[in-house]
């Protein structure tokens, strides 16, 4: 079920109704309502991979009540691998299996050994690698004794499949998430029009941005031999603010839905374009996920310790990990080790945390210097961008060497005036919003309602106007 769609449209009120006046006395009936309706909300797609998600829950849950009683060293952990083989396996299997089976074929191939293989129709469930990731979070976190196990079978599976984050993230800590399924939740009307704001922006970001960009991103990737380096450069651009629109403006939705419901989610993206450096752009990108990596693959690697060998090699393996986490494509490895070439430097130099705040947070405007960096990191990251539209590295080159010609100082054959207003529109609301945690979060509350009210209206007509060119979400195949 899409949050751009009319079923979504349909289903969120009457889980709201439900919710709110019906389950609102009974903890545990509300939480099992939850679990209910998250799983029609899944199952929507295709029921069959519900069984995936039970299932999943189950050895998570199961794991965990076993971690509780055992406090022999090596017992633990033949739990926790027993967790992390069967979640990375099932993704392995779905996600990966045919991206292995043919690497194999061909390097034995290249060394001159012939070697069939049968590559299987698997059709990759929607979010496994989120709510994978989610329930690995829960295991290793009581494996390591920084959280008690529950022994709320119910509450657990409603943390696991809770339907606005269960798809496409955040990819929730079970730490932050979880024990707010042991409160009882009480109607928070400032709460619900807040989450209705955030709601808004995201499908604003979704429906306006993204799914405009789209249109042109697709014209430009699927034919780009027949356009011009000028033209070719701003369909890498357009894709930027797709993805940014696409998976953000999700993030958003779901952060904003669970506030409807008395949940507070972390927040995943930060401004990320407003970015000075690579550093600073992946403290502020899908930050759920980077995070994620930080603390259960970075830091039990070293981390920043150790030797400069040793940094570097810690770098490069987060990224890749990143990348590959993010598809079964050469494309993404790539734009994975290009973010850690990026990286790299700033780390060398002890730079990568230099800037933490946004930029000018204090001014209404940033600095020149600061312009000039925003501009260079939005450049090689939208660069980078391309390996991870395109649908091989053969194409992603070919647009590349497409861009490197004299024809990158032509007129673009592409013009689209109306999406030039609407990125610029929405990057000055960006903009003044860059100190919250979402654009609209307190941007017009000081002015009087009337004014309120009529710009919450013209985003709402702005997204039915552009709501025909409705797209599925980026991040649902990952």
């Amino acid at each position: 079920m899409l949050f751009n769609s009319i079923d979504f449209a349909i289903y969120l009120p009457i889980v709201f109704i439900i919710y709110w006046f019906i389950t609102n006395k009974n903890l545990k009936l509300q939480n099992a309502f939850l679990v209910v309706a998250s799983y029609v909300f899944y199952g929507w797609w295709d029921w069959r991979f519900l069984s995936l998600i039970l299932f999943s829950t189950i050895v998570d849950y199961s794991i965990g009540r076993f971690l509780a009683k055992e406090n022999t060293l090596n017992k633990r952990k033949v739990y926790l691998w027993i967790s992390i083989v069967t979640n990375l396996g099932f993704l392995g299997f779905f996600k990966y299996y045919n991206f292995f089976l043919d690497n194999f074929i061909q390097a034995f191939t290249w060394m001159g050994v012939p070697v069939s293989g049968r590559a299987l129709h698997i059709i990759l469930p929607v979010g496994i690698s989120f709510y994978t990731f989610q329930t690995l979070s829960y295991t290793i976190d009581v494996y390591r004794n920084k959280l008690k196990p529950t022994k709320d079978f119910v509450a657990f599976a409603a943390f696991v499949s809770f339907f606005p984050q269960l798809v496409a993230g955040p990819i929730e800590r079970a730490s932050n998430l979880l024990p707010q399924f042991y409160t009882k939740r009480v109607f928070n009307y400032t709460k619900a029009v807040d989450g209705l704001r955030q709601i808004l922006w995201g499908l604003f970001k979704k429906v306006v941005i993204a799914d405009n960009c789209a249109v042109f991103v697709n014209i430009i990737f699927d034919n780009h031999q027949e356009y011009s380096g000028s033209t070719l450069v701003l369909g890498a651009i357009f894709f930027a603010f797709q993805i940014y629109g696409d998976f953000s403006g999700y993030s958003d939705i779901a952060i904003g839905t669970s506030r409807l419901f008395g949940f507070n989610l972390m927040q995943n993206f930060a401004f990320p374009y407003f970015s000075r450096d690579i550093a600073e752009f992946w403290r502020r990108w899908h930050i759920s996920l980077s995070t994620w990596f930080r603390d259960y693959l970075y830091i039990p690697l070293g981390g920043s310790r150790g030797s400069k060998k040793q940094q570097i090699r810690n770098v490069f393996i987060i990224f890749l990990v990143s990348g590959f986490w993010h598809g079964a494509n050469w494309t993404f490895i790539i734009w994975g080790a290009l973010n850690a070439l990026y990286f790299i430097p700033l780390l060398l130099t002890n730079n990568n945390r230099n800037h933490i705040e946004i930029v000018a947070h204090d001014k209404s405007y940033p600095s020149l210097k600061a312009v000039l960096k925003i501009l260079l990191t939005f450049g090689i990251t939208t660069l980078a961008w391309v390996f991870f539209r395109a649908e091989s590295v053969a194409h992603a080159l070919q647009y590349l060497f497409g861009i490197c010609s004299l024809s990158l100082f032509a007129i673009p054959e592409i013009r689209p005036t109306y999406l030039f207003i609407l990125l610029v529109f929405f990057l000055i609301i960006e903009w003044l919003g860059r100190t919250n945690k979402y654009a609209l979060e307190t941007l017009f509350c000081r002015y009087k309602r009337p004014i309120r009210i009529t710009f919450y209206y013209f985003i709402m007509i702005l997204i039915f106007w552009f709501s025909k060119n409705e797209q599925t979400f980026i991040y649902f195949q990952f």
